[in-house]
This record gives C-alpha cells, sequence and structure tokens, in this order.
C-alpha cells in the first residue's frame, strides 16, 4: 500500500497553533523536534522541570477547553527560540521563550487574554528533553485525508484536517485502513514508523482551527456512524532520517 506524505505540522506550544514544516529530520524514540516542547500552565500543577514526567492535558491550556487559544496565530522561530502570538493580523505579544523575560511578555498577554478560564496565573513551562503531548510516550500523530474526505461526505461539510491536530498528513491509502496499520511500520522516506496506537478524539476537534468557533461535534458523529471516536493513528520514529513533504508513504 502506497500514498504520499502531504503535510507536516509540529506545534511548539501545547494548545496553539501548527508550525507548517517543509521537511524535518526525525531521530528515533522522539517526536518531531520542538513539538510541544512548551505548555502553559493553567493553575498549579505537579511538574517538575528538575524530573520531568508526564501531565494530563487539562494541567494546561488546552482547545479540548478553551477554545479561544485558536484565535491566536502562534509563529515560532527555531533559531531564535521566539514565539510570536497575532490577533487579527496584528502581532499582540512575543518573546524568546528560553528567557525569563520573553516568557514574561507571553505570560503576561494570556493573563489577560484568557483570563476567564485560568486557575491561576498561566505559567509557561519546559525542561529538556520534554515534550507536553497527550501521550506518555514519544509519539506522532498521523491522519489519512482519505478519511477527512469520507468525515466530510458524512457531514456534509468541508473539514480542516488540522481539527486533528495531525504531526504527518498522508493521502492515498483507502478512508479508514490506517487502522489496519497498527504493529506495522510506515515507511516514509529514510525513516520508519512503527504504528502503535489509534486515536480517541476528544472535544479539541469540534473547534474550528481558523476562527476558535465550537461548531461541530465530531466525536458523536464518529461514535453515531461508525461505532468509535477514533480518529488518526499515533505511532513511534523506530529509523530516523529527513523526511519532507511530497515523499512517497509505504505499509
Amino acid at each position: 500500500m502506497t500514498g504520499t506524505l502531504e503535510a507536516i505540522y509540529r506545534y511548539p506550544v501545547k494548545g496553539l497553533s501548527a508550525d507548517p514544516l517543509d521537511r524535518v529530520t526525525l531521530a528515533p524514540g522522539e517526536t518531531l523536534p520542538f513539538d510541544r516542547a512548551w505548555a502553559i500552565e493553567n493553575g498549579p500543577s505537579r511538574f517538575d522541570p528538575e524530573n520531568p514526567c508526564h501531565l494530563p492535558k487539562v494541567a494546561f491550556l488546552m482547545l479540548m477547553r478553551d477554545e479561544r487559544l485558536a484565535t491566536l496565530d502562534a509563529r515560532f522561530e527555531e533559531e531564535s527560540r521566539r514565539l510570536a502570538l497575532y490577533r487579527g493580523g496584528r502581532q499582540a505579544a512575543g518573546g524568546d521563550l528560553t528567557t525569563r523575560l520573553g516568557r514574561q511578555i507571553v505570560e503576561q498577554f494570556m493573563a489577560a487574554f484568557m483570563d476567564s478560564s485560568l486557575r491561576g496565573p498561566p505559567r509557561i513551562l519546559s525542561a529538556p528533553g520534554h515534550s507536553f503531548t497527550d501521550t506518555p510516550a514519544k509519539w506522532l500523530h498521523v491522519i489519512n485525508l482519505a478519511s477527512v474526505r469520507e468525515l466530510e461526505r458524512i457531514t456534509g461539510r468541508p473539514i480542516n484536517p488540522l481539527r486533528f491536530r495531525p504531526n504527518l498528513i498522508v493521502d492515498g491509502p483507502e478512508p479508514w485502513t490506517e487502522f489496519g496499520w497498527l504493529g506495522r511500520e510506515v515507511g516514509i522516506g529514510p525513516a520508519r514508523l512503527k504504528v502503535n496506537a489509534r486515536t480517541a478524539r476528544c472535544a479539541a476537534t469540534n473547534v474550528d482551527p481558523e476562527t476558535g468557533i465550537r461548531d461541530m461535534d465530531i466525536p458523536a458523529t464518529l461514535q453515531r456512524e461508525w461505532k468509535h471516536t477514533d480518529f488518526g493513528v499515533y505511532a513511534e520514529v523506530v529509523t530516523g532520517g529527513e523526511i519532507a513533504a511530497g515523499d512517497p508513504v509505504a505499509i
């Protein structure tokens, strides 16, 4: 079974908008570089940067509960580690996430912007080598565009694939065949990924990533039509290498 890698995305700050990449180098057992490298704490959490461990996403600002985040356009500069936040095409805040001052500038903006959703002062968290993914393991999230199109057919509405927060978007395989990849390897260019789990969807997929409006009920639609709430799969990098949009995908 073959296909094409259509797009690559990472999310430098958990809950904020996607950062598109033309190409990226994968490393075994790792996420995409800088994927969920930072998160915004919503109220006191148990996160210890000296001993980082996985925490549930409810500890942070997140789309499932905080759809207003989708109205921000987050732009990340890898070389400088600078995050800029835009609203309506204008920059609202920005700072170097590796410096205390840079984080404070972003935190102050988020304190005002997300005031009604906060359980305490928002703090930008990070730790060397840690990723604030939804799973304890460092997996990549893969979706199949054919499955998106099938969901569009059922709902009668266009669906932005970024609702599903993918790292990799593939096209070519038949709808839902990705669920049959469990335990198998996906080859993308020189890299190999082992598919480990289906992705159970939450209310974050109901939020339009462009408008921030909660305008669909995708988990309910999946349950009604297919008797499950899964969309996409998680995969672990087992063989690294540089991949690029347009690369062939082989199962």
